[in-house]
């Protein structure tokens, strides 16, 4: 078995064993640094990167391979990969880039194949002059979305 099949097997295991934590990202680079990005469901605890680290780390051979390990969780400025971050996240504000546009808006909702916006605007009036607050609604596919990255605020 080669070292990253173990290390996939070793990580799938103790993720069985937290079922509201999820992976994001794994990475082992050419120095044999392995890299563990998480996320759970109600977030993810120091508690939960010290049992996804030791699953992978007591049980691989430093003699065999060398190697080094880091886990951490997916930090507020990462982008949102899958569909279970968008779920989580709903009623957030997010920023999400598409081709063609830049749109800070609520996430209202998310299913398995787009994701629902919503925002105000404030627009031309019809008739008359002056502006009015509009309220605008987006259903965006995935599939379109470049980037989305909840946006805190203080």
């Amino acid at each position: 078995m080669i070292f990253k099949d173990k290390v996939v097997a070793l990580l799938n295991q103790g993720l069985s064993e937290k079922p509201s934590v999820f992976l994001i990202d794994l990475t082992i680079t050419d120095a044999m640094k392995i890299i563990v990005t998480l996320d759970g469901d109600q977030g993810v605890t120091l508690q939960d990167c010290i049992d996804i680290n030791r699953a992978i780390e007591n049980n691989l051979d430093r003699e065999e391979q060398d190697f080094s390990i880091e886990v951490a969780s997916a930090g507020v400025s990462t982008p949102l990969k899958l569909v279970r971050q968008y779920k989580k996240n709903i009623g957030r504000t997010l920023k999400v880039k598409t081709a063609t546009d830049v749109i800070e808006a609520v996430l209202a909702d998310a299913n398995e194949e787009f994701i629902t916006l919503t925002w105000t605007a404030r627009e031309p009036k019809k008739i008359g002059k002056g502006k009015e607050t509009v309220e605008k609604k987006i259903e965006l596919p995935y599939s379109e979305i470049k980037e989305a990255i909840v946006t805190i605020t203080f």
